[in-house]
C-alpha cells in the first residue's frame, strides 16, 4: 500500500511498515492546506492533529483508510469520508494513562505550584512561607466528566492518592461506576457545586462544544480546580477567563479553543495573560513514548488488517 503520514510517527514502526513492503512518504509538516496536494494517490493516510476535511479526502482519489493515530477523530471529516467510501479507523485506549499522568500531574502542579516555586527560585527568591500554603488533595473530592478510557485512569490513580472520586458520564455506566467504586452524578452543574477539583475526558461533538461555559462555572466552588487534557472546543474560554478573575477558579490546560497550527511557532495567551492561577501545557497529553508506540503498533496492524484481508479494524464511520 502506499501511505502518507502527515504527523510524528516513531521511526521504528515506519520501519516495520516499509518491511512489510508498504511504500511509505513521511511528511509530519503538512498541515490541512498543504495536505490535499500531497495526499494524492495514496491508498492510506495516518494523522494524529493533523485536520482532515472534506477537501483532504476529495483531493485523495485513490484513498481507502485514514487512520487517526489517536482516539479522538473530531479534527476528521467522517462524514463525508463514508460518503465517499473511505473508512476512518482511530486507536482507542493506547493514550488513556498518558493523558490521566498528565492530568494527575496537572492537578499536583497546580495545588503545590510547583512552576512558581521554581520560577521563584531559579531567580535566587526563597519563599517558604508562600509556598507552604497548598491545600493538599488527599481528602479531596474529584469530579470526573466522562467516564471513558481515559476517565477510568484518572479514577484510579486519583483513588491512590485518597481522593473521593464521583463522575458523571452522557452513557448510563451502572456496572462500571460499582467497579470503580465511583459515585454517578445526575448532570454536570450538580457534579460541579461538589467538587474541589474537577477534570474533563468528553470528546467534542455538537452536543459538548461549548458545554462548559459560564453557567457551569457558576456552579463551580469559590477556589476550585478545573483541568482540561480533552478537547479545547469544550471550553468557552472567556466564561473561563471571566471565573478565574471572580472565583478564583484555577485552570490547567492542555488544549485550548484555538490553537496554532503544527509549525506556528506563536500561542495567543491573551485570555490568560497575567493569571497565576493559570497552568497550560502544549497539547502533550498523549505524547509521550509509551503512548505513541502503542498508538504506531495498533495503526500498523490496521493497515496490515485491511492489506490483507480488507477489514477495518476500529472503523468509526
Amino acid at each position: 500500500m502506499k501511505i502518507l503520514i502527515a504527523d510524528k510517527f516513531p521511526a521504528r514502526w515506519k520501519e516495520v511498515l516499509a518491511k512489510q513492503g508498504h511504500q511509505i512518504t513521511d511528511d509530519p509538516g503538512l498541515d490541512e492546506t498543504t495536505l490535499p496536494a500531497a495526499v494524492k494517490d495514496n491508498e492510506a493516510l495516518i494523522v494524529r492533529s493533523t485536520k482532515v476535511p472534506a477537501a483532504v479526502i476529495d483531493a485523495g482519489t485513490d484513498l481507502k483508510l485514514i487512520i487517526r493515530a489517536g482516539a479522538g477523530y473530531d479534527t476528521i471529516d467522517t462524514q463525508h469520508a463514508a460518503d465517499k467510501g473511505v473508512a476512518v479507523c482511530n486507536c482507542p485506549g493506547t493514550n488513556s494513562i498518558a493523558v490521566a499522568e498528565l492530568a494527575m500531574g496537572l492537578m499536583l502542579a497546580l495545588d503545590r505550584r510547583l512552576y512558581h516555586n521554581t520560577r521563584d527560585l531559579k531567580a535566587g527568591v526563597w519563599n517558604k512561607a508562600e509556598y507552604s500554603k497548598a491545600k493538599g488533595i488527599f481528602g479531596r473530592t474529584l469530579g470526573i466528566i466522562g467516564l471513558g478510557n481515559i476517565g477510568k485512569e484518572v479514577a484510579k490513580r486519583a483513588q491512590a492518592f485518597g481522593m473521593k472520586v464521583v463522575a458523571y458520564d452522557p452513557y448510563d455506566k451502572p456496572e462500571l461506576f460499582a467497579k470503580l467504586h465511583i459515585t454517578p452524578e445526575p448532570d454536570i452543574y450538580t457534579l460541579a457545586a461538589m467538587c474541589d477539583v474537577i477534570t474533563v475526558h468528553l470528546p467534542d461533538t455538537p452536543q459538548t462544544h461549548g458545554l462548559f461555559d459560564k453557567k457551569f462555572f457558576d456552579a463551580m466552588k469559590d477556589g476550585a480546580t478545573f483541568i482540561n487534557t480533552a478537547r479545547g472546543g469544550l471550553v468557552v474560554t472567556k466564561d473561563l477567563a471571566e471565573a478565574m478573575k471572580t472565583k478564583h477558579i484555577r485552570a490547567a490546560l492542555d488544549v485550548y479553543e484555538t490553537e496554532p497550527k503544527a509549525n506556528d511557532k506563536a500561542f495567543d495567551y491573551t485570555p490568560f495573560e497575567g493569571a497565576e492561577n493559570f497552568y497550560g501545557t502544549h497539547h502533550i497529553g498523549a505524547s509521550t513514548e509509551q503512548a505513541q508506540d502503542a498508538v504506531a503498533e495498533m495503526a500498523v496492524d490496521i493497515i496490515n488488517e485491511y492489506a490483507a484481508a480488507g477489514k477495518f479494524l476500529h472503523r468509526v464511520n
